[in-house]
C-alpha cells in the first residue's frame, strides 16, 4: 500500500509538471508501468530548480503492488546534472522507485540481453550500472563507471565504423555530460539510425548531443534536442533549436550540398520516435512485437492512395504506388516516392486485382507493408493472406477477420454470437437468380441485394416487385463481380425509412478496441453515400452509447485489429440493426478525423507496426469529438441526366478552400483526363465547424468557389442538399434524396469562359462560324473611340439621387417619360404639339441592314448607347429592333434578339424604341397563327419596346389591322404604316395614286392608330411627291402625327425629307452621317444643319453628331466583309425604274455575287423590274420584295425574259416564295393576283382565301415549350417565342449557345475571324466580370481523333482546348454522333463499353424498352428506347467503347 501511495504521489508530481503526459487506457493483460525520460524544466512554484523532471506514460493500477513494474532510466537523478531536493515527498517517491527497480530483468534497446542491477546511492544520487551475459552471476567486480562504459562502446563502434574516427572522442568535460546510461541510449539510437540507412550515426547524434547554449540548457543537449525533434511540427531551419545542429545533420546525411535535407530530417525524427516507442513497447510494456515499417505500398489508386502517401511522408516512410496502363498519367503515381506498372495488357480494373503481381512488386522493391485503401482488394481475404504469407505486413485486419467480416453471412453470424441486433437475411451467399426468387417468395418483399464480398453501394439493389427480382439480381451480381471479382449476393429484409449510422473503430494487436464515435451516412442515392456527417445529428446519447458499445463488443468478439467500421440501420424509434462490417478504411473516414483530431491512416500504420492504442494515447476516455464535419463527394456525374458518368478532359479546375475546408483528391487539376474505367469520385471536400449549420455554410461556400469545366459534376446537386432546411436541421434518413425532388432543380453552370475558348479555337482551326460575304477582313488594330457621357455631381443631382434614386449618371428625360407616365395617346399629342421637326435615328437597325447586311452586333450597339441616351434624348424614337435584325441575330450573329432589346433598354431608358412589325407576319416571312402575333407583341413590350411600326408587305388591311390590335393590346404605341411605291407626282402612274394613299390613311386612322407612317422602302418619294402626299394626308388628319421613312438610294433623300417637314410631317427618319446615304437613310447631320435657325430647327448640336458619327465610322471598318461599298460605290437613280427597296438592294447584290452573277447585277436589276410587273406591280417590302427578288434571280440564272416566263409558266419550276405568294400565303395584293400568270403557275394547287392567318389554328405554346425543353432544358419563354417564328433557326441558335457560350461579348473582329497568335484581349461578360485572354499557340499535328490543341492564357492561367479539324478529320474513321433533337437517332447517354445489345435491325420496340447495356465507372446502365419504332440501323458492336452522344441506332 505504501508503494502505491508513493506511486500516486510521483504520478501527481509528474502530471503537474510535464506537458507531454499521456494517460493510456487500461488493459487487463498488461503490467502497469512508469517510464521516465529526462526533460529539463524549472519549477518556479517550488522555488527549486530541477535539472530533470520525469516524462511518464503510465497505467493506473488495477492489481496489487506486486504486479507493478517500473522501468526507470538511471542517470536522470545524479550528482553530475542534478539537484538538491528539499522536497521530501518527491525525493521519497524517487528513491522508492529506484529501490523497487533493483534486480529487475530487462532487455536493453541495443538488443543485448543483460541481467541488470541498478545500484542507487540514495545519499548522493550516483548510479552504478552492472551488466553481463544473462547466465553470469552479478558481482561487484562487474561494476563499471560511466567512463568505462563510454570507452568500451566507443572503441568497439570505431572498429566497426571507420567514419567514427573522423570525429574526436568527447573530452572529459563532454564525458561528464554523458553519463553511462545516456551514452548507452546515444549508442543505441545511432545503431538504429544506421540500420535505417543513415551513415555516420555518431556524427548525427554527436550533432544532436553537442549542443551549445539552448533554451534547454547546455547539460541537457541530448534529451533537449531529441525532445525538440519529437515535438517540433516542422523540420524547417527556423524550427530547429540550434541551426548549427541542423546544418550539421544536413552535411552528414546528404553531403555538403544538403539536398533533400528536409525529408532526411523527417526520417531521422521518425527513427528517434521508433526507438523510444520500441523501448516503451517491446521491452517494458507488452509481449506484442514492435517492428518499424520503412516502406508502404498502396494497392489502390486515386485519392485514397494519395491520402496514404501523405501519411507515410509525414511519418518518414517510403511510399510506393502501383498503376495500370490506363493510369500512367494519373496523379497518384506521381505523389509516391516510387511507382510501378501492374497488370499490363489487363482490363483497367483487373490490373488492380492482380494479387501475384502486386506481391512481386513488393518483394522486388523491399516493401515492408501494403495498405489496401478501399475498394478493389481491400476486403479480399485471399489478398490479405497472400500478403501475410509473403512476409509483408498487411495494414488492416488479419486475413481471418477480413474473411469473416467480408462474408456478409459470417459477419451476420458473428453479430449474433456477440448479441448485436441484426436484420433478417440469408444464411449464406446467394449465387443464382433462382435462389434469390426462392428467398423473396419465402420471406416477402421488399428485400435488398448486397454484394457478399464488397461494399460502397456497388452491386446493391432494392427489390419491391417480384417481376423485378431476376433482372435486378442479374444486374447487381454483374456489377459486384466487376467491382470485387465475385458476383455472390447477400439478401436481407429491407428496413423502411432508416438512418444509416456507422461507428468507426480502431483496434490493436493486444486486444484493445476503441470507437471514434459515429457518422451519419443517410444521404444516399441508389445506396451510394453522397454526403456524410460526423457526429450523427439528432442521435440521442443513449442510442449512441448503445450503438458504440455493440460495435466495440463485436470487434472484440472477432479479434478485430486496425481500422474498421460497423454499420447500422437505425429506425425512427431508436432501434438499430447491424448491417455489416467494413474491414477497411472508409471513404468518409475524413469526417471522423476532423472531429476527433485523430489521423486514422497513421494510426493504422502504427498498429501494423505493433504499437498499442494506449501507447498511442488512444484510450476511450481520451477520445472526444469537437464540432461537426461534413464530407461531400464531388463526382464526375451529371445530376441533371440521372447522374450518368461524365468523362473527358478537365479543361478547368479551380477548388474552393479556406478555413475549415479540407480537400482530398487525386486527378483534380486542369488537363487531367477523367476516364470511364474507374469510380467517378473527383475530390472529397470536408468542412468542419462548431455546429452543423456552420459546417454546411462552409461547405456551400467552398462548393460555390469550385470551377470545374470539361466534365459534368454533381456540385449543383450537393449545393441543393446542403441548403435544404431538413438537412440543416439534421432530420435525415435514407429516403432524403428520393423525397426531395427539388434537389434536382439546378441553377445552370454557365461555363462561359471555357465555351468562349472553344469558339475561338473553332474559328482558328476551321474558319469563321459566321459566313463572310466578301473576301475583305475586319480592320486590324481598330478600337472605336466611345465618347464619354456626363456625370452630374452637382449638389442638386446628389440630392436627387438621395431622395428619389435618380443616378448622377442618368440621362436627361425624353419622350418615353411621357409615354410611360401618361400612355400612348398622350405621347401622340405631345409629338403633334412639337413645333420643331423630330427625328428618328435608324442607325441601330435599318441603316446597318441597308449598308452592312444587318450584321452589326449587339456588342457595338451597346458601347455607344449611353452616349446616345445623353446627347439625343429628344429623339422621337430610336429604330433598333424587329424586321430582319431578329432572325439575323439568331442565324448569323448567334445572339438572342430579346437580350439585345433588353440590354439596350437598360442603357437607354429615356428614348422610345421603335420596331418593325410585319403585321400578321410578325418579324418572319410568312403568316402565323394570330395568337403568335399577340404573344410576340406582349413579350416585346416586356423587354422594352415602345413603338410598333406596323406594316404589311402588300398594304393588305386585314394583316395590318391584326398587327395594330396586337401592339395596342400589349400596351405599345401603334404606328400604322403605309408602304409607298410608284410616284404620286406622275399622273401616268394610276395604280398607286394620291387617292390610294389617302383612302388607306383613313382606314388606318379609323382602326385606331396613334401615329401614321409612310414607309418609302425603296426611296421612291421624290421631293415634289413628298410635298403632295404629306399635305394631302395632313389635310385629312390634322391631329395625327405623321412619320416619314425613306432610303437615300437615289441621293435625293435629304431633299425629300425637308419637303416632308415643310408639308407638315412631324417626324422624319435619318441615320448618323457615317451610316447614311446610298441604300441607308438620309444624313442626320445634313438634315440638322439644313434646319438650323428655322422654325423646324431640331435642336441637335453638330459637334455631338460628329462624335457619334466618328464612332460608327471606325466601327464600320470592323464589318468590312459585309460592306455594301464592296459592290456599290454610290447611290443610283435607277431605283426609280427598278423600285428595289434599300435593304434589299445590297442583299441582292451580295446574293448575285455569291451565285456567280456579280457581273450580271445590272441584268438582275432589270429582271427585278420585269418580275415586279409579272407579279402585278405589287408593293415591295419584306416579304413581298423577296418574292420579286427570287423571281428576278431565277430569270437571270435561267436566262429567261418576262415573256418567256409567262409563256412557259406551266412547265417551269418556280421558287417556293413565288408559288406561296400566288397561293395567297402572305395576303392579297392591291388590284388582285396577275392572271393568267397565277393560274398557269398554280394549276390545281390550293389557294388561300382571305387573311392567311385567320384559318390557322392557334399555336400550342405549352406543347412547343415542352418539345424545346426536351432538347434544350434551359430554354426560356423568349426562346419559345423565337421558336414559334423560326423553329429550326432557334434550335440551331440554342445548340450553338450551349456549346460556345456568349459569343456576343467578344469584340467584333475576334468574333468574326478569331484572334491572332500572341494577341491579348479582354472579354467583359457582365459588369465587374472581365476575362483577360491571350492566344498562345496552335499545335500543328492532329490527335488520333483528328483534333488540334490550341493554347490560351486565361486570367493568367494556362488553358487549352482540343478542336476537331473538319477538313483533316474527313480522312479519319470517327464514330458518328447522334444529331441532337433528331428523334430518329439514339445516342449514348454516357461514355462506356457496350456489354449487351438487346435489339437487332428490324425489331419493333416500345418506348422504354431496353436497347443496350453500357458499363462505365463500375456502373452499368440500361439505355432505354426514347420512343416506339422499328430499328433501322445499329451502329455498335459488343465490347465497343463509346463516347457520349455516339450513335447507337436509328429508327425508321
Amino acid at each position: 500500500m505504501l508503494l502505491q501511495i508513493c506511486f500516486f504521489i510521483l504520478i501527481a508530481v509528474v502530471h503537474e509538471i510535464n506537458p507531454f503526459l499521456v494517460v493510456p487506457a487500461t488493459s487487463p493483460t498488461r503490467h502497469q508501468f512508469i517510464v521516465g525520460l529526462g526533460v529539463p524544466l524549472n519549477l518556479e512554484n517550488e522555488a527549486i530548480t530541477y535539472g530533470w523532471t520525469i516524462k511518464a506514460q503510465y497505467f493506473l493500477p488495477e492489481s496489487t503492488a506486486d504486479d507493478l513494474k517500473f522501468v526507470y532510466f538511471p542517470g536522470i537523478f545524479n550528482n553530475d546534472s542534478c539537484y538538491t531536493c528539499p522536497n521530501s515527498k518527491v525525493k521519497f517517491a524517487v528513491n522508492t522507485v529506484n529501490q523497487y527497480v533493483e534486480n529487475q530483468q530487462h532487455v536493453f534497446p541495443n538488443g543485448r540481453r543483460r541481467k541488470r542491477d541498478i545500484l542507487v546511492d540514495n545519499d548522493t544520487g550516483k548510479f552504478y550500472e552492472m551488466y553481463e551475459q544473462e547466465a553470469q552471476e552479478v558481482g561487484n567486480e562487474n561494476l563499471k563507471s560511466d567512463d568505462d562504459i563510454f570507452d568500451d562502446t566507443f572503441e568497439k563502434d570505431a572498429r566497426m565504423n571507420p567514419k567514427l574516427s573522423d570525429y574526436p572522442k568527447p573530452n572529459e568535460e563532454e564525458l561528464d555530460d554523458l553519463s553511462g546510461t545516456r551514452w548507452l541510449l546515444y549508442d543505441t539510437l545511432g545503431k538504429m539510425l544506421e540500420a535505417k540507412g543513415f551513415e555516420g550515426r555518431h556524427c548525427i547524434l554527436r550533432a544532436i548531443c553537442e549542443s551549445a547554449e539552448t533554451n534547454f540548457g547546455y547539460h541537457s543537449g541530448l534529451f533537449g534536442q531529441l525532445f525538440h525533434i519529437l515535438f517540433t511540427p516542422s523540420s524547417t531551419e527556423d524550427k530547429i533549436v540550434n541551426k548549427d545542429h541542423y546544418d550539421y545533420i544536413k552535411a552528414e546525411t546528404m553531403g555538403k550540398d544538403g539536398e533533400h535535407c528536409d525529408k532526411i530530417f523527417y526520417q531521422c525524427k521518425r527513427s528517434i520516435m521508433e526507438i523510444f516507442t520500441q523501448q516503451l513497447k517491446n521491452k517494458y510494456s507488452t509481449h506484442v512485437e514492435y517492428k518499424p515499417i520503412r516502406s508502404v505500398l498502396v494497392a489502390n489508386r486515386g485519392e485514397i492512395a494519395i491520402r496514404v502517401f501523405r501519411a507515410c511522408n509525414e511519418m518518414g516512410i517510403r511510399s510506393v504506388a502501383i498503376y495500370s496502363e490506363q493510369d500512367k498519367m494519373h496523379m497518384h503515381r506521381q505523389k509516391a516516392d516510387e511507382s510501378y506498372l501492374v497488370g499490363k495488357g489487363l482490363p483497367p480494373v483487373e490490373a488492380y486485382l492482380n494479387i501475384p503481381e502486386i506481391i512481386r512488386v513488393c518483394k522486388e522493391n523491399d516493401v515492408d507493408a501494403i495498405h489496401p485503401g478501399y475498394g478493389f482488394l481491400s476486403e479480399r481475404a485471399d489478398f490479405a493472406q497472400a500478403v501475410t504469407d509473403a512476409g509483408i505486413r498487411f495494414i488492416g485486419p488479419s486475413p481471418k477477420v477480413v474473411q469473416q467480416m467480408g462474408d456478409k453471412v459470417a459477419a451476420r453470424q458473428a453479430a449474433i454470437e456477440a448479441k448485436v441486433p441484426i436484420v433478417p437475411g440469408t444464411d449464406g451467399p446467394v449465387h443464382t437468380k433462382e435462389e434469390a426468387v426462392e428467398f423473396c417468395r419465402k420471406h416477402g418483399l421488399p428485400v435488398i441485394f448486397k454484394a457478399a464480398y464488397g461494399g460502397g453501394g456497388r452491386g446493391m439493389r432494392v427489390v419491391r416487385k417480384m417481376e423485378d427480382v431476376e433482372e435486378l439480381f442479374t444486374r447487381a451480381s454483374s456489377e459486384a463481380k466487376a467491382a470485387f471479382g465475385n458476383g455472390a449476393m447477400f439478401i436481407e429484409k429491407f428496413i423502411e425509412r432508416p438512418r444509416h449510422i456507422e461507428v468507426q473503430l480502431l483496434g490493436d494487436k493486444a486486444g484493445n478496441v476503441v470507437h471514434l464515435y459515429e457518422r451519419d451516412c443517410s444521404v444516399q442515392r441508389r445506396h451510394q453515400k453522397v454526403v456524410e456527417i460526423a457526429p450523427a445529428p439528432r442521435l440521442s446519447t443513449e442510442v449512441r452509447d448503445r450503438m458504440t458499445e455493440y460495435a466495440v463488443r463485436l470487434a472484440k468478439h472477432v479479434g478485430y485489429e486496425n481500422a474498421g467500421t460497423v454499420e447500422f440501420l437505425c429506425d425512427e424509434n431508436g432501434n438499430f440493426y447491424f448491417i455489416e462490417v467494413n474491414a477497411r478504411l472508409q471513404v468518409e473516414h475524413t469526417v471522423t478525423e476532423e472531429v476527433t483530431h485523430i489521423d486514422l491512416v497513421q494510426s493504422q500504420i502504427r498498429v501494423a507496426e505493433g504499437m498499442t492504442l494506449p501507447e498511442m494515447g488512444l484510450t476511450q476516455e481520451n477520445i472526444t469529438t469537437q464540432g461537426y464535419a461534413i464530407q461531400c463527394r464531388v463526382t464526375t456525374e451529371d445530376p441533371a441526366n440521372d447522374f450518368q458518368p461524365s468523362v473527358g478532359r478537365l479543361e478547368v479546375f479551380r477548388s474552393g478552400e479556406g478555413m475549415g475546408i479540407r480537400l482530398d483528391s487525386a486527378s483534380a487539376y486542369a488537363g487531367a483526363i477523367i476516364s470511364p474505367y474507374y469510380d467517378s469520385l473527383l475530390v472529397k471536400i470536408i468542412s468542419h465547424a462548431a455546429d452543423l449549420q456552420s459546417s454546411a455554410a462552409k461547405m456551400t461556400r467552398a462548393l460555390r468557389e469550385f470551377r470545374i469545366r470539361g466534365v459534368k459534376t454533381n456540385i449543383p446537386f450537393l449545393m441543393n442538399v446542403l441548403e435544404n432546411q431538413k438537412f440543416l436541421n439534421g432530420v435525415l434518413d435514407t429516403y432524403f434524396i428520393d423525397e426531395h425532388p427539388q434537389l434536382f432543380k439546378f441553377q445552370r453552370s454557365q461555363n462561359r469562359a471555357q465555351k468562349l475558348l472553344n469558339y475561338l479555337g473553332h474559328v482558328l482551326v476551321n474558319g469563321p462560324k459566321t459566313p463572310l460575304a466578301t473576301g475583305l477582313k475586319p480592320a486590324d488594330n481598330v478600337h472605336p473611340h466611345v465618347p464619354e457621357t456626363p456625370l452630374d455631381l452637382s449638389p442638386e443631382a446628389l440630392e436627387q439621387e438621395k431622395k428619389i434614386g435618380r443616378k448622377v449618371n442618368a440621362p436627361p428625360p425624353g419622350l418615353r417619360d411621357i409615354f410611360k407616365s401618361e400612355g400612348p395617346e398622350a405621347f401622340a399629342k405631345a409629338v403633334r404639339a412639337k413645333k420643331n421637326l423630330l427625328l428618328m435615328d435608324t442607325t441601330f437597325r435599318d441603316a446597318h441592314q441597308s449598308l452592312l447586311a444587318t450584321r452589326v452586333r449587339t456588342h457595338d450597339l451597346l458601347k455607344i448607347s449611353p452616349f446616345v441616351a445623353h446627347k439625343f434624348n429628344n429623339l422621337y424614337s430610336l429604330e433598333n429592333w424587329g424586321g430582319a435584325t431578329f432572325d439575323v441575330a439568331l442565324r448569323f450573329l448567334h445572339e438572342c434578339p430579346w437580350e439585345r432589346l433588353e440590354e439596350m433598354r437598360n442603357r437607354i431608358p429615356n428614348i422610345p424604341f421603335q420596331m418593325l412589325l410585319r403585321g400578321a407576319n410578325g418579324v418572319g416571312y410568312t403568316n402565323y397563327p394570330d395568337n403568335v402575333i399577340y404573344k410576340f407583341c406582349e413579350l416585346a413590350v416586356q423587354c422594352g419596346m415602345d413603338i410598333f411600326r406596323v406594316f404589311d408587305s402588300l398594304n393588305y388591311l386585314p394583316n395590318l389591322i391584326l398587327g395594330m390590335e396586337a401592339a395596342a393590346k400589349a400596351g405599345g404605341i401603334v404606328e400604322a404604316t403605309i408602304s409607298y411605291t410608284g410616284d404620286v407626282s406622275d399622273a401616268s402612274k394610276t395604280k398607286y395614286n394620291l387617292k390610294y394613299y389617302t383612302d388607306l390613311s383613313d382606314e388606318l386612322v379609323k382602326a385606331g392608330t396613334h401615329v401614321l407612317a409612310i414607309k418609302d422602302m425603296a426611296g421612291l418619294l421624290k421631293p415634289q411627291a413628298a410635298g403632295m402626299l404629306i399635305d394631302a394626308i395632313r389635310q385629312r388628319h390634322p391631329d395625327v402625327p405623321i412619320h416619314i421613312h425613306t432610303h437615300d438610294t437615289s441621293g435625293a433623300g435629304v431633299a425629300s425629307m425637308l419637303e416632308c417637314a415643310k408639308a407638315g410631317a412631324d417626324v422624319v427618319d435619318v441615320a448618323v452621317d457615317s451610316m447614311s446615304g446610298m441604300t441607308s437613310q438620309p444624313s442626320m447631320g445634313a438634315v440638322v444643319a439644313s434646319l438650323q435657325g428655322t422654325p423646324l430647327d431640331t435642336g441637335y448640336q453638330l459637334n455631338d453628331i460628329s462624335e457619334y458619327s466618328a464612332y460608327w465610322e471606325a466601327t464600320r471598318t470592323l464589318y468590312a466583309p459585309f460592306e455594301c461599298t464592296t459592290t456599290m460605290k454610290s447611290g443610283n437613280a435607277d431605283v426609280y425604274l427598278n423600285e428595289i427597296p434599300g435593304g434589299q438592294y445590297t442583299n441582292l447584290q451580295f446574293q448575285a455575287f455569291s451565285l456567280g452573277l456579280g457581273d450580271f447585277f445590272e441584268d438582275v436589276k432589270k429582271a427585278y423590274r420585269e418580275a415586279n410587273l409579272l407579279l402585278g406591280d405589287i408593293i415591295k417590302v419584306t416579304p413581298s420584295s423577296k418574292v420579286v427578288g427570287d423571281l428576278a434571280q431565277f430569270m437571270v440564272q435561267n436566262k429567261l425574259t418576262a415573256q418567256q416566263v409567262l409563256d412557259r409558266a406551266e412547265e417551269l419550276s418556280f421558287p417556293k416564295s413565288v408559288i406561296e405568294f400566288l397561293q395567297g400565303a402572305i395576303g392579297i395584293p392591291y388590284g388582285g393576283f396577275p392572271e393568267p400568270f397565277r393560274s398557269k403557275v398554280l394549276k390545281d394547287m390550293p389557294r388561300v382565301e382571305g387573311r392567311p392567318g385567320e384559318s390557322l389554328p392557334p399555336l400550342d405554346f405549352d406543347k412547343l415549350k415542352k418539345d424545346i425543353l426536351e432538347s434544350h432544358p434551359h430554354a426560356t419563354d423568349r426562346d419559345v417565342m423565337s421558336a414559334a417564328l423560326y423553329p429550326q433557326v432557334t434550335n440551331d441558335f440554342l445548340t450553338f449557345r450551349e456549346e460556345y457560350g456568349p459569343v456576343d461579348k467578344l469584340d467584333t473582329r475576334i468574333f468574326l475571324v478569331g484572334p491572332k497568335v500572341g494577341e491579348e484581349f479582354e472579354v467583359t461578360l457582365e459588369r465587374g466580370k472581365t476575362l483577360h485572354i491571350k492566344t498562345l499557340a496552335m499545335a500543328e499535328d492532329l490527335t488520333p481523333n483528328g483534333e488540334k490543341e490550341i493554347f490560351f492564357e486565361l486570367n493568367g492561367q494556362l488553358r487549352s482546348v482540343f478542336i476537331r479539324d473538319s477538313e483533316a478529320s474527313k480522312e479519319l474513321h470517327i464514330h458518328p454522333k447522334a444529331v441532337k433533337g433528331n428523334k430518329n437517332e439514339v445516342g449514348a447517354p454516357m461514355p462506356g463499353n457496350v456489354i449487351d445489345i438487346r435489339v437487332k435491325v428490324g425489331d419493333h420496340v416500345e418506348k422504354g424498352q431496353p436497347l443496350v447495356v453500357l458499363s462505365a465507372m463500375k456502373m452499368e446502365m440500361v439505355v432505354q428506347s426514347p420512343r416506339a419504332g422499328t430499328v433501322k440501323t445499329l451502329s455498335i458492336q459488343p465490347g465497343m467503347k463509346l463516347e457520349g452522344e455516339d450513335l447507337i441506332l436509328t429508327f425508321e
